[in-house]
């Protein structure tokens, strides 16, 4: 038998009655209802009922559901409710076969937790609750590739193997590098504010690695984080490219993933804007309000966020972050030096992202530096960039996973993430 499809099941339409196709998929429904067996097919584009009639229902066998088959045969009409046509089978070849019982059940009968289902991941795919959610990613990241091209970002790849503590963060993971210390990074952050030198506005969008030891459900060792940098822009500008292309991946995937909507049973809704932009300040008024014990200079505990949360649902930002809050690359406000030219973008309590204005005067940096007991001397390769013409420039970085936790309505982003990492789980 040839082990080539001829047709997805989507692209099946009564046009093709009377011809005959082949298909490969996968057994989600067995009836053997005498001398007639009625096979629920599914390929990753649909659902087709497939007729087995006579001598070759005769010699079918056992048949597992969930193993992989290749039919060909003719499309006929049908007086079956859920389908248009059927396939009547000429030849049936079971080309992977499935265990009985499986590990999870793939038609989410039997409800399986968020581990047992990620230890089977690649079966949890055949799931199509499971398997719309990575289909909104694979379009969400179409989404935000389009919308930043269109604005002139070029995309670009960064080391993920770094030789020095770029950023100064402790929650960095180490390795040995043919006897040198070397680092998975956590941002490509000098790399891409060096890139404005020559490219101007750039992007990135891959995965980076945090050694925090987290057990919560917004937390992950390895994340997939969107990133730009762009000269000649300040952190409004920058806050209006984020804010623009959040918009266009909820507009984008409410249009055209009706299906992928219906599958996961959350219907997508675009958020109004502007989007609400406050100041930290304001935050610290707000939280006194509410009776909470903080001073200007303290940061914002997660308890504190989902009390100003609460009072701006949805998206918004949260700017004018207290300079001594703010890695050593973030600039300080003309007007007052204790503040930052930052921000974050929150959704609710949860942060999606966070930006501002970068430092683009040299001295000024290597004196930042030394003021977060940061050893310019770590930072050499860096510094040297800004003796060669380095612009003003600003950028973010955005968590895909928490955003896609936005969209689609989870609290957990190991359900949007494949094969997620976090301190317990290394495997699969």
């Amino acid at each position: 038998m040839v082990f080539v499809k001829s047709h997805d099941i989507a692209e099946l339409t009564t046009e093709l009655i009377g011809k005959q196709v082949i298909l490969g998929g996968w057994i989600e429904d067995l009836r053997k209802l005498g001398k007639m067996t009625f096979i629920t097919l599914r390929d990753v584009s649909g659902i087709a009922q497939i007729i087995v009639k006579g001598e070759l229902n005769d010699n079918l066998g056992e048949i597992n559901r969930q193993s992989a088959v290749i039919v060909k045969g003719v499309v006929q009409e049908t007086k079956a409710r859920d389908f248009t046509f059927e396939i009547k089978a000429e030849e049936i070849e079971i080309v992977g076969k499935a265990i009985h019982p499986l590990p999870i059940d793939p038609i989410g009968r039997l409800e399986s937790n968020i581990d047992t289902r990620l230890n089977h991941r690649a079966l949890d795919m055949r799931n199509q609750r499971t398997a719309s959610i990575f289909k909104l990613r694979h379009y969400v990241l179409q989404s935000l590739r389009k919308t930043l091209t269109e604005k002139k970002f070029l995309e670009i790849t960064t080391p993920k193997i770094i030789g020095s503590a770029s950023e100064g963060g402790a929650n960095l993971f180490s390795l040995d590098y043919f006897g040198k210390t070397a680092y998975l990074a956590q941002s490509p952050q000098l790399y891409k504010e060096q890139m404005t030198i020559g490219l101007e506005r750039v992007f990135e969008i891959s995965n980076f690695y945090r050694a925090e030891n987290s057990h919560t459900g917004r937390h992950l060792t390895e994340f997939t984080s969107i990133d730009i940098e762009a000269a000649f822009m300040d952190y409004n500008d920058v806050m209006d490219v984020l804010e623009s292309l959040v918009i266009e991946v909820y507009k984008f995937t409410s249009e055209n993933c009706k299906k992928e909507q219906e599958e996961i049973g959350h219907t997508i809704e675009v958020p109004s804007s502007p989007f609400e932009r406050i100041t930290y300040s304001q935050c610290i008024d707000e939280l006194k309000k509410e009776g909470e014990k903080v001073e200007f200079g303290d940061d914002l505990l997660d308890s504190h966020l989902r009390i100003i949360g609460k009072n701006h649902p949805g998206f918004y930002f949260l700017m004018d972050w207290p300079m001594k809050l703010k890695p050593f690359y973030i600039r300080e406000k003309d007007e007052d030096p204790t503040l930052s030219r930052s921000f974050d973008l929150q959704y609710g309590f949860l942060e999606l992202s966070s930006g501002g204005t970068r430092l683009h005067d040299g001295e000024k940096l290597k004196t930042r530096l030394k003021e977060q007991d940061l050893d310019p001397a770590q930072f050499v390769d860096h510094l040297k960039t800004f003796e060669w013409g380095m612009p003003p420039h600003s950028g973010w970085g955005m968590g895909l996973d928490r955003l896609m936790t936005t969209l689609i309505g989870v609290d957990n982003v190991r359900e949007v993430v494949l094969y997620p990492r976090d301190p317990d789980r290394l495997s699969p």
